[in-house]
């Protein structure tokens, strides 16, 4: 008995971390969302999230070299649409551009890099919500 109940200890403890980790992800977010001056092209923070994905130019987004610049490149944050019911169903648009990376304030390309990765991290949320959801509508007890 002991042993279920710490396991839902901890269940619950993890779960509460997430959700605690999240609030802080949103607020911050929303700050770099006003500090990267990205309301010059979505005027609303909330509809960053109808966008399918956004991505980075000239900075890396992998863990192993997080940051590190792409030299010749230019530091920009794209976001990708998607219109299924478009001829081209999915279109890149420039939502900040910043010049050659080489050029760019350090702080403010590893903003750029840290609002990439803060959305990247509340949309995998909403991903799961959704596919939560989704799931809610099979029966799973009735086999």
């Amino acid at each position: 008995m002991s042993s279920a109940l710490d396991r839902l200890k901890n269940l619950t403890k993890k779960i509460s971390s997430y959700e605690m980790a999240r609030k802080d992800n949103l607020s911050r977010l929303e700050e770099l969302f006003i500090e990267l001056e990205i309301f010059n092209k979505v005027e609303e923070f909330t509809k960053l999230f109808d966008f399918k994905a956004i991505n980075l130019s000239g900075a890396s987004l992998l863990e192993e070299n997080l940051g590190e610049i792409k030299e010749g490149k230019y530091l920009q944050i794209l976001a990708i649409s998607y219109d299924k019911e478009a001829k081209v169903k999915s279109k890149n648009i420039s939502l900040a551009y910043y010049g050659r990376v080489e050029n760019v304030d350090i702080d403010l390309k590893n903003k750029v890099v840290e609002f990439i990765i803060r959305y990247r991290f509340e949309k995998s949320f909403m991903t799961l919500e959704h596919y939560h959801d989704m799931l809610g509508s099979f029966n799973l007890n009735d086999e």
